[in-house]
């Protein structure tokens, strides 16, 4: 039996994964426009930009000028921002709207490299600095487990890995993990065995779920998620964003229209302003040049 219901569920909806890929750049009004309509939804949190080199995310390299044109007086919704490195970090801790450092850390080695030019065991010391940061700064850190369902290249991968690395981070006082399919190759099976497994052995720690999906296989996997107790989800408008590296082009994040639709169907309370959501699915269509 499911224990969702004990606790609120959070969503939290990711402009920032959605955004970051697009090659032609969106201005900063279009996209302060388009959070600040997010923000008045009533999410629970709002991935909404990174502070990393503008020569690796270029689409990115205005969240500073973004976050100055954010209304953030009427909404009860938190801000995070992605980082990739301590350098990242020190510049999140100078902005006091910011809530939670996001930070990818892969348990495929060569992911790692490819993704921050690093190894696991350099990320991982990376982590424990950010968090001691973070400590100082009154900021919470939020390690995405990328690559937490397996991965394209050949890595080992299993459920041992999985925790040993879990335990590892909460054994740092990581109080926010986010298992992450980052490639979409999660099954149900493999959400319904490790995500239980993870709340259960690490009872103090909050889990939640960064899922990617085609528009055809994206419900089995929310369902089994709720199933296992799941009350922590990343989802974005119209599934816009993802990994690059998915086999299937049509692989992008879980499209939040789609999950409030099933939750709501579970009869779960979410607090939602659908009026607001409503508008800001139609400004998504300026966001990414949709016609």
């Amino acid at each position: 039996m499911n224990n969702i219901t004990d606790q609120s569920i959070k969503i939290t909806e990711c402009p920032r994964d959605a955004m970051q890929g697009i090659h032609d750049f969106i201005p900063t009004e279009v996209k302060a426009n388009y959070i600040n309509l997010l923000l008045q939804v009533g999410f629970d949190t709002i991935d909404f930009g990174s502070f990393v080199s503008p020569k690796a995310i270029p689409q990115m390299q205005d969240t500073a000028e973004v976050l100055k044109k954010l209304d953030l007086s009427t909404t009860s919704s938190k801000l995070l921002a992605i980082i990739a490195n301590y350098r990242g970090a020190e510049d999140v801790v100078q902005h006091n709207e910011i809530t939670y450092l996001g930070y990818p850390f892969s348990i495929s080695e060569t992911f790692q490299q490819r993704n921050a030019n690093t190894s696991i065991h350099d990320a991982f010391d990376t982590v424990k600095r950010i968090n001691e940061l973070c400590a100082v700064k009154n900021k919470e850190l939020l390690v995405y487990l990328s690559m937490g369902f397996g991965n394209p290249y050949g890595d080992e991968w299993n459920v041992e890995i999985v925790q040993k690395w879990t335990e590892k981070l909460v054994i740092e006082d990581i109080n926010f993990i986010a298992l992450s399919d980052t490639v979409g190759v999660a099954t149900p099976a493999q959400i319904s065995e490790i995500y239980p497994a993870l709340c259960n052995t690490f009872p103090d720690t909050e889990f939640g779920l960064h899922l990617h999906a085609t528009p055809d296989n994206w419900q089995p996997k929310i369902e089994a998620a709720y199933n296992s107790g799941c009350k922590r989800f990343d989802a974005a408008l119209k599934g816009y964003g993802g990994c690059p590296m998915a086999k299937d082009e049509l692989t992008g994040n879980i499209a939040t229209e789609n999950l409030i639709g099933y939750l709501q169907t579970q009869n779960e309370y979410l607090g939602l302003n659908l009026d607001k959501f409503g508008k800001a699915l139609e400004y998504a269509n300026t966001v990414f040049n949709i016609h």
